[in-house]
Formats: structure tokens, sequence, C-alpha cells
């Protein structure tokens, strides 16, 4: 095993390697200062540019980035009081404050190192995982590696704070979503009607940016996007790492939850950091310090939050089962590389496992050093308006979702499932289920298949199935009870759980779920038996739900939105138009004409910037653009005018 780790650590001697690393650590510090992307929306922003890179190469840029996410996003939460991602929520409470008061330098200080110290750890425990869960992995059957799967999507459904079961909704319609296709075990094209497109699936790049990176981008920029207030970051750096030193026990406790937090698949970085933050609370005797600024405060959730990461390699490495979003993307990574993680990985792919595991710790290291000595430059992107970052995010994600398949099939795929994004958040439905049930559908469907084919209906009598199914069980009664106590379980975006729009669209969009689950149990039935077990294992239980959740909408009482959210929901639409309108231009003009419109005009006339500055980042974004699709050698159409 440890010859493995040797050849895996050697491959950081080579340039190429290294230089990957850094651009994905640079673009994990980026992307986690602005507020609201996160760890999701950065990896499946870079996800588009592996195609032309090998698995090593490409695991070392996606990791790199998710590693320093955490570790940036703490700039946004101290300095402006607004969470760079929704792991970064519990730090604002004590980090904001201590900004407040001149200490910026210090709650930063403390916030890198303990986050640096918490991957650190969770990368320790994840290599001593593997020695000790590789027998178990090595013993399990295509029956047992099934019930993974489902254990998975049932945390990652009903671990969503107050809404279970919007959430196992969620879960099943990402199953649904990923059963669109060629069916794996029959000859036979579900829910393809007729199109050609549609006969290979919808690839995950689409999906991912649909669901988070356009959502979100138009949630901000309805939202609003605000300067800053210019914060000093003032003196005491020495200070907080003084603090980290004295309350050592802290970072230990906090990065051992995070790396709990991170095995069991569907909890996320933002459960570990509420409750490493809840744990410093109880475990204080002056509780009535903290929210006030108290350092304890952000060195606890700190700690956690990277080593959430590392502990979500676990499940998704050796089981085949997303700890959380982000991981379900690099699980949906190494797909297309024809991996697949559990005992073939173990076996086959040990060194690329090891891969993984350096990239994660020496980015984490990388990470927290950039964050040190670049925070001053690096807190000025925080006193940037979001409209004025959006043009380069959009053109770099539809150029991303084009990279997959060179299809503009998968642009319009994005563009509806970006608005499908936006609904889900406004109407309190996580959106994290949906991502981790589309990753698990090929891996769920063929170990369902397997398991019928070899072992019949008998499978279910496996002392390891019994098992998986009693925890499941376990698990269903603990969160109903929860529910019944009013007790709210933390999840990875238990932040989405507010219904924004008002009781009338969350019921109509609720039927509208049912519809659409009924209607594909409907069609379902008429699919061959092998090609018809998966969408209606996914579709039956979805339509109970979904009526069972239309049902409490309506006894429901739900406030009317206010105003302002009537107005910000008229802006989102907007928005979303003009993004449907880069579409436009880019079928009728080509990709280089179309960014040069769609930029100007967006800059010009949506966020009021001088024609002049618009006019030099017009330009620049251009050239980046055609740069990117000379060196990927990526081929976009003329336009129908111009071809």
């Amino acid at each position: 095993m440890w010859d493995a780790a040797l050849i895996a650590f050697d491959r950081f001697a080579d340039p190429l390697h290294l230089a990957m690393l850094l651009a994905g650590v640079l673009a994990g510090t980026v992307i986690g200062i602005l507020p609201g992307l996160g760890g999701i929306a950065c990896v499946a922003i870079l996800l588009p540019f592996i195609y032309t890179l090998d698995v090593h190469t490409a695991m070392i840029l996606l990791v790199g980035s998710l590693a320093v996410v955490h570790t940036s996003d703490t700039i946004t939460s101290v300095l402006i009081g607004a969470p760079g991602s929704a792991a970064a929520a519990a730090t604002v409470l004590d980090g904001h404050p201590l900004a407040k008061q001149g200490q910026a330098a210090r709650a930063l200080s403390a916030a890198f190192l303990s986050s640096m110290i918490g991957g650190l750890i969770g990368t320790v425990f994840l290599t001593l995982s593997l020695p000790i869960a590789r027998p178990l992995v090595l013993f399990f059957g295509s029956p047992e590696l099934l019930m993974l799967c489902v254990l998975g999507l049932s945390f990652a459904g009903f671990l969503t704070g107050g809404a279970p079961l919007k959430g196992g909704l969620a879960a099943c319609l990402g199953l649904l979503l990923g059963s669109v296709g060629s069916a794996p075990a029959d000859a036979v094209n579900r829910y393809t009607f007729d199109q050609l497109y549609l006969l290979d699936g919808i690839p995950l790049v689409g999906v991912a940016l649909g669901i988070f990176g356009i959502a979100e981008i138009i949630d901000l920029l309805a939202k609003g996007g605000r300067i800053a207030e210019r914060i000093s970051l003032g003196h005491g750096w020495l200070m907080g790492i003084k603090d980290v030193v004295q309350h050592w026990g802290i970072v230990v406790r906090g990065s051992l939850i995070g790396v709990w937090a991170g095995i069991l698949p569907g909890i996320g970085a933002t459960a570990g950091s509420w409750m490493s933050y809840g744990h410093v609370v109880a475990m204080a005797r002056d509780r009535e310090k903290f929210g006030k600024g108290d350092i304890r405060g952000v060195i606890g959730p700190e700690s956690a939050n990277n080593s959430v990461e590392a502990g979500d390699f676990i499940p998704t490495l050796l089981f085949g089962v997303p700890g959380g979003a982000p991981a379900a993307i690099l699980l949906g990574a190494l797909f297309f590389y024809g991996i697949q993680p559990g005992p073939r990985m173990v076996q086959e792919n040990l060194d690329l496992i090891f891969t993984i595991i350096w990239s994660f710790a020496i980015a984490n290291t990388i990470g927290a050093g950039l964050c040190f000595f670049l925070s001053p430059a690096l807190a000025r992107l925080t006193w940037i308006p979001f409209a004025r970052l959006a043009p380069a995010i959009v053109v770099t994600i539809f150029f991303g979702a084009f990279q997959s398949t060179q299809s503009f099939g998968d642009i319009y795929a994005m563009l509806a499932l970006g608005l499908l994004g936006w609904l889900m958040k406004q109407l309190g439905w996580p959106r994290a289920p949906f991502l981790v049930g589309f990753v698990l559908t090929k891996p769920t469907e063929q170990y369902l298949w397997l398991s019928i084919s070899r072992y019949d209906f008998e499978w279910l009598l496996r002392p390891g199935v019994i098992v998986l199914g009693l925890l499941l069980l376990v698990s269903i009664v603990w969160i109903v009870r929860g529910r019944l106590a009013n007790k709210s379980i933390p999840a990875e975006e238990s932040s989405e759980g507010a219904v924004l729009l008002g009781k009338t669209p969350s019921v109509l969009f609720t039927f509208a779920v049912l519809v659409v689950v009924a209607a594909a149990l409907y069609e379902a039935q008429s699919f061959p038996h092998l090609g018809a077990i998966f969408p209606m294992a996914a579709t039956i239980p979805a339509v109970f739900m979904a009526a069972a959740q239309l049902i409490f909408e309506l006894r429901a009482d739900m406030p009317a939105p206010p105003p302002e959210t009537r107005k910000k929901t008229k802006l989102a639409l907007g928005y979303f138009i003009s993004l449907a309108f880069y579409l436009v231009m880019i079928l009728l003009f080509g990709f280089g004409i179309a960014t040069a419109v769609f930029t100007f005009a967006f800059l010009y006339g949506l966020v009021g910037i001088r024609w002049t500055h618009a006019s030099v980042y017009t330009a620049a974004m251009v050239s980046v653009a055609l740069l990117m699709s000379w060196l990927l050698n990526l081929y976009w159409p003329e336009g129908m005018l111009l071809g």
C-alpha cells in the first residue's frame, strides 16, 4: 500500500501536475471568496476542463480547488458578514463581530491555520482508513454495495433540515433524470422522446452547472451585489496563531467532528461546521461571549469544514457513495474515466486514491499560505459588486457546458436545469440530493441488476444487506422522531428550507412534480422487465412522497411573499432571459461575436458602467475565451447567419 503512496507522491515532481494543483488552488481560492458559490460550484465550473487530461491530472485539479474553498470563504464571512459558502455561516457569528472590533486579521489568521490543521487531520484519517476499511470493501458484493447506495441516497435526501419529504423527492428526481437514455441492462431507450441528444443521457457537467452554477448566479444577481463595507484588516496576525495554539483542543475536537460528519453520507460541511460550533459553545463556561466576537467561535467551525471534505472521500472512494454534493461531482468525474470507486478502485487504482490524498494535503497547506499572504489583495474582491463579475462567470459556464460533448443540447439542458435549480432554492427544495441522486443512478442500477441476476430476490436475506437495512430503518426512525420533536437536523443545504415565493407557487411546483413522477411511472410500465425495474423503483416512492407533500402544503399556512421578493423574482427572470439571449446570439452569430455583444450589453446596459471600461472588459473576455478554445481544441459553430 505504501508503495502506491510513494508512486502518487512522485507525480508532484512533474511540473504539469504541480501547475494543475496550483491552478486548482487559485480557482478554489477566488471562487470561495464569492458569496454563495462554494465548493459545489467550484468543482462544477472546473469539471468541463478535465476532458483533455488524464485521470491523475484531472483529480489533482479538482481536489486542489475543493481543498481550499472552505479556507478562502472565511475572508468574505469575516469582512462583510456574508458567508462565502453555506459551510462558513457559523464563522460569521463571531468572525464578523471581531472584524468590527478591528480584529479582522486575528480572526482570519486563526481561521486559516485552523482550516489547514483540520484538513491535514482529515487527510490522516482518510489515509488510516485504507488499511482498516480495505478488507471490508473487498468483502462487499453487489447487494451490499446496492444497500450502501440506498443508504447514501436516504441520508442525502432526508437529512435536509425541516424538509425531509422535499429532500427525498429531490433525490428521486435526480434518479429519474439519470435514467434518461439507453438502459444499461436492456435494449430500450427511456424518456428520450425521440430526441437523438437524449440517447446518451444528460452529462453531469450540464446538470451540475445548471442546478448550482446558473441558479446561484441568477439568485445573486437578483439580490443585487453590493460593495462591502471596507473594513480594515488591522493587526493581530500573530495573535490569531497564538489563539489556535492556546485552543488546540478545540481544533482537534472540531476536526474529528468534521471527519465524522464527512463519513456520514449526505451530511456535508455545513452540518459539520454547525456541529463543531455547537460543541464549542456547549463546552464553554462563559457562553454569553459567543456571538459577540469570541475567537473560539471561529476556530471551532473552521477546523471542521475542511476535515469534512477529507472525510467525504472515505465513503466516496472506498464504497462509491458520495459524502456530499462536491464528492458526488468527483464521483461522476471518475465514472467518466471508467473508474468505479469501491472494491475495484481499491484493488486496481490504489495509487489514484493516494494521488487524491496527497493533492488534498498539499493544496490545504498551499491554500492556507496564499490566504495568509494575499488576504489584503483577496479582500478587495469582496468590494466588487457581483454583477461586474457575472459576465466572466457566465461565459466560463457556457464554455464549460459546451466543452463536455460539444453539443448545444448541453447548453439547453443547463439553462432548463438552472431555472429548475433556482425554483427549487426559492421554494425550499434542497438541491444537493438531486445531484447525488443523479450521480448514483448508474451504480445503483448496476448493483440492482447484478443482485437480481445473480441472487434473484434472495439477496435481501444476506447478512450485510440486513445490517445495512436495519441501519437505514434506524436512521428513518431517528429522523421522524426529530421532526416530531421539532428538532432541526443540519444538512448541506439547510439554508434552503424557507419558501420565499409563497403558497401558490409552492403548491403548483409540488403538483408539477407529482404529475412528472406519475407520468414517468406510467411510461416505465411499457419498458422491458430489466429496463423498467430501476425507474419504477425510483418513481413509486416518489409518487407517494409527492402526494403527501402536496397535502401538507395545501393544509399549511404560508405567508404571502413581501413586495421585495416579488421584485427580486422579476429581476431573476429578467437575468435568466439575458442568458437565453446569449444562447440565441451564439446560435445566430457564433461564440466570439455573441460573447462580445452579451458582455458589453450586460455591463453597459444592465450594470451601468462606462462604455470605455465595458469595452476593455469585453475585449479581454473575448480574447481569453478564444484563447481557451484554441488551447482545448474546442470547435464552436460559426452561427447560422455566418456559417
